[in-house]
């Protein structure tokens, strides 16, 4: 914490406030239910939760009921469970002076190994996907309850959203800290609240967040755009659990050198999806270049897809696409376009999902017929469809019908590809459109497809147009924008399949 408010001046408020720890009243008994906090909620406002949203538990510690009111704000809003860490011993005003040296909050918080016992425990944890976790901050870090608490328990697997309550420093490394104690959880950026800011900032902070428990993917039409920042793209949900990154790097045509060099350049300006093929002949760069990257494995998600003349033996060009690639799992696998022995080959697709060598499956170039006729033969929904979107071809029939069921659209050729890029990007209605916002043409049309529910994957190898590529989250078409460029569609398919 670089900045902190001298203590005296918080002990202020500490001194003017009962112990929010000590009432008995307050307690929940070990071995008690979590309780269901919804039942004040403002239902406008709550996240309904179903079977197919994941289960987050708000879990706070409060001393001035500064941070038990923003955990009631979360609470009421998201419709999730509330849990207040009650200390063994409750801390007193003599407790929480911190003009002395020897005062107890003082010497645990200077003592990195205090483990304060805790009075009450939660006992169905493991029902729950993840944890949002509040404090105040103390003396620039978490109370060390909260470090009782983290080593109390299993997160591994888990999602931990901090979020802490102090009147002018950030939350800074007061997270960060926690990290080791909770090493194999998911640890989300944090927030600082000063405890007065309004129901709206704490609503927009959840939204921002959505896509962590939205999981049953009902809705895949609409992305959280607003989560997005120039140089990093949100995610949207695919229907198998998985999170992928919006805008991706499109790898055909890049071979060599050239896409080694390619994919290290999309990683550093922010890019954290690639898509491969097995014809594009360039998996092994492709592989390469996540390894030169020095962005962790994990935090890339890679797309590859088999090819018909594979299908017949789909089973070997799985372990092929994983040699080549040199990955332990491929985060999405599709098939090409619609062949002889697609459906075995899918079938083949299944069965690496079950083995943990793929994690996400999928289709390219099938449209409303064929996937009618491809769904009935399958056991796996596809996560995602890829086809020819741009202005020109829209694809107005398909994507809603995708959307539909549940099944996220991606757009090859986003911006009309093969030789045609040059005459879409001098498009008088696009640069109209980009000339009122001060963005390039590729941008408005990238933009386009993002708020049409779209996901795009432009292809590049230079870095300036990657840049641009993936800066299209700070301006926002109009309705009347949109519709401009709707009317552009042609029907106009630019390659055969």
């Amino acid at each position: 914490m670089k900045h902190l408010l001298p203590f005296y001046i918080l002990m202020s408020v500490f001194l003017q406030t009962t112990c929010a720890c000590t009432p008995e009243s307050s307690y929940l008994e070990p071995e008690t239910e979590i309780p269901d906090s919804t039942e004040n909620g403002n239902e406008a406002d709550t996240v309904e939760s179903d079977d197919s949203t994941s289960r987050f538990l708000v879990v706070y510690f409060s001393c001035t009921e500064t941070t038990k009111g923003v955990a009631e704000q979360i609470a009421d809003i998201t419709g999730f469970d509330l849990y207040r860490i009650e200390p063994a011993e409750p801390y007193t005003e003599t407790d929480l002076n911190y003009g002395n040296s020897s005062s107890r909050a003082t010497r645990e918080q200077n003592d990195p190994t205090a483990r304060p016992a805790i009075a009450n425990a939660p006992t169905s944890l493991e029902d729950y996907d993840g944890i949002f976790l509040g404090y105040p901050i103390w003396w620039g870090s978490a109370p060390r309850i909260i470090s009782t608490f983290l080593e109390t328990y299993d997160f591994t697997g888990k999602t931990i959203i901090p979020f802490c309550t102090s009147h002018s420093s950030g939350i800074g490394s007061s997270a960060t800290n926690l990290h080791a104690l909770a090493a194999g959880a998911d640890w989300e950026s944090g927030k600082r609240f000063s405890g007065n800011d309004s129901r709206e900032t704490i609503e927009d902070w959840i939204e921002s967040l959505q896509t962590l428990w939205d999981t049953g993917n009902t809705d895949v039409s609409s992305f959280n755009l607003k989560a997005g920042i120039n140089g990093k793209a949100p995610t949207v949900r695919l229907n198998s659990g998985y999170d992928m990154p919006i805008v991706g790097l499109g790898t055909y045509s890049l071979l060599g050198d050239v896409c080694v060099n390619s994919v290290v350049a999309a990683i550093g300006k922010g890019f954290r999806k690639i898509d491969t093929a097995y014809m594009y002949n360039n998996e092994e760069s492709v592989g390469e270049g996540i390894r030169l990257s020095g962005v962790p494995r994990e935090e890339i998600f890679v797309c590859t897809k088999l090819y018909p003349n594979q299908y017949a033996d789909a089973g070997n060009a799985i372990e092929q696409a994983l040699e080549k690639l040199g990955l332990e799992y491929i985060d999405l696998m599709l098939l090409h376009h619609p062949g002889t022995n697609d459906v075995a080959a899918y079938h083949a697709m299944e069965k690496a999902v079950a083995e943990g060598k793929i994690h996400s499956i999928g289709v390219s170039n099938y449209y409303v017929e064929e996937m009618t006729d491809f769904l009935p033969q399958v056991n796996i929904k596809p996560a995602l469809v890829q086809n020819e979107i741009h202005p020109y071809y829209q694809e107005n029939d398909v994507v809603p019908f995708m959307h539909e069921l549940g099944i996220v659209v991606e757009a090859w050729y986003p911006l009309g590809g093969r030789g045609y890029t040059s005459v879409l990007l001098n498009d008088s209605t696009i640069t109209d459109i980009a000339a009122a916002h001060g963005k390039s043409a590729a941008q408005v049309i990238l933009r386009w497809d993002l708020q049409k529910g779209v996901v795009v994957i432009p292809g590049s190898s230079n870095p300036d147009h990657m840049e641009e590529n993936i800066s299209v989250f700070d301006f926002e078409l109009s309705e009347e924008e949109m519709e401009r460029i709707n009317a552009l569609d042609r029907n106009e398919k630019h390659d055969w399949y």
